[in-house]
């Protein structure tokens, strides 16, 4: 066996023992599941053990659990919940996260490094939040739905600025191409809301225990569609996940519960049960480890950028704070909305491919977005003070993951 066959054998083994280790010491502390599973990869990965090494089958596979992050993301956001005032005070939070990001990438690495700098300090992961959110029963809060704002804002927004500044087209051209993306997206959403739904409804309940399996089928074809459509476009894939599990959404919002609820148990173990941990663990075979270690200026930068996440994120997200919140909730509020990764991942990978940073300051950065992910949410929720709710989640909660 080489490599790569031995990668296809250890990426399942370790995404189980990732779910054991973060239960084991649930009752001392509660670290997000994609922590293990980050630590893991560096530790089975080229920078220690050796035992996986980098292949294009695995890296396929990471790039579809990135889209099905994504995807979750997109389908578990109450848009008329968040949407007005919420949503237009978290995109002006981004506006000024990002502006403060690219001032200090000017300071790092002057030139489009600064972009990348200030698109990854600028990020918020949605994705590693809402799980947090759901098992504190935080959701359908003012307090949830506000770091849902944001999140949404830090999410969707850094793949807009990626897909338009990060582009190999001139900028000119790459808004006009977006702009076709979105209005061919708001077109999918407009037909998503006007088609009768009770047929789809119908036959998505007919094949649930089926080998058909019809809701899950046209959520894989939601995904393969509209990231089809991005890569096309030579946008960011994520956009085209993001918007499927928006579309999808639309589609189930009248279903039955039970139907709506049944798909989405399938389509969660297909995401947090398979695919979003072997993207984790990718990132973790794939962090350059050496690059960090051996730069004094890189392991300088790391403790650098993690408290700028804070400082930039922390504060721009005090404009979405709920009226009356107290200095507890502000500050959890500016914990959960400096937790990053998935965005720093994604920009520090194409920053590095086209020149405009070097590795060290990839490292650096994905290291910060490791830290965040490791104390903010665990630190934001104790001030927040649901560490009881969150050590004890319920049965129905407890499924998609801990991520």
């Amino acid at each position: 066996m080489d490599a790569g066959d031995v990668g296809l054998v250890l990426i399942p083994l370790l995404a189980v023992a990732a779910p054991l280790l973060a239960r084991g010491i649930r009752p001392v502390v509660r670290v997000p599941i994609i922590v293990f599973e980050l630590v893991l990869g560096i530790v089975a990965g080229p920078a220690v053990l050796g035992w996986i090494e980098p292949t294009d089958v695995l890296d396929k596979l990471s790039d579809f659990g990135l889209a099905m992050l994504f995807f979750v993301a997109g389908s578990e956001i109450d848009f008329r919940a968040v949407s007005g005032r919420p949503l237009a005070r978290a995109s002006l939070g981004w506006l000024v996260g990002a502006v403060l990001g690219i001032g200090v990438g000017l300071l790092l690495a002057p030139g489009e490094g600064m972009v990348v700098i200030g698109i990854a300090l600028s990020s918020t992961a949605l994705g590693t939040l809402m799980p947090v959110l759901r098992d504190a029963r935080e959701l359908d809060t003012p307090f949830g739905r506000a770091v849902t704002a944001i999140g949404a804002a830090g999410e969707f927004l850094p793949l807009i600025a990626i897909s338009v500044f990060l582009s190999t087209r001139t900028t000119p051209i790459a808004a006009a191409v977006l702009l076709a993306f979105v209005a061919l997206a708001a077109l999918a959403v407009l037909v998503a809301r006007r088609m009768p739904h009770g047929p789809l409804h119908a036959f998505v309940r007919l094949t649930l225990h089926t080998s058909e399996q019809f809701g899950v089928r046209v959520v894989m074809m939601l995904v393969a569609a509209l990231v089809g459509l991005s890569v096309l476009l030579d946008l960011d894939m994520l956009l085209g996940a993001f918007v499927a599990g928006a579309v999808w959404r639309i589609l189930m919002a009248r279903a039955p519960r039970r139907d709506a609820d049944a798909v989405e148990s399938k389509v969660e173990a297909i995401a947090f049960g398979l695919l979003v941990p072997i993207f984790f663990l990718y990132t973790g075979v794939t962090f350059d480890l050496g690059a960090l270690l051996s730069s004094q200026t890189a392991l300088l930068m790391l403790p650098l950028f993690l408290v700028a996440l804070l400082a930039i994120r922390g504060s721009a997200a005090q404009l979405s704070a709920p009226s009356g919140a107290s200095l507890r909730d502000r500050t959890a509020l500016a914990l959960l909305a400096a937790t990053g990764l998935p965005i720093i991942v994604a920009v520090t990978a194409i920053g590095v491919d086209h020149d405009m940073i070097d590795s060290g300051i990839a490292a650096a950065l994905v290291g910060a977005g490791m830290l965040s992910v490791l104390v903010f949410p665990v630190a934001g929720m104790i001030v927040r003070g649901d560490r009881d709710r969150l050590a004890a989640p319920s049965v129905r909660t407890a499924t998609p993951g801990e991520l």
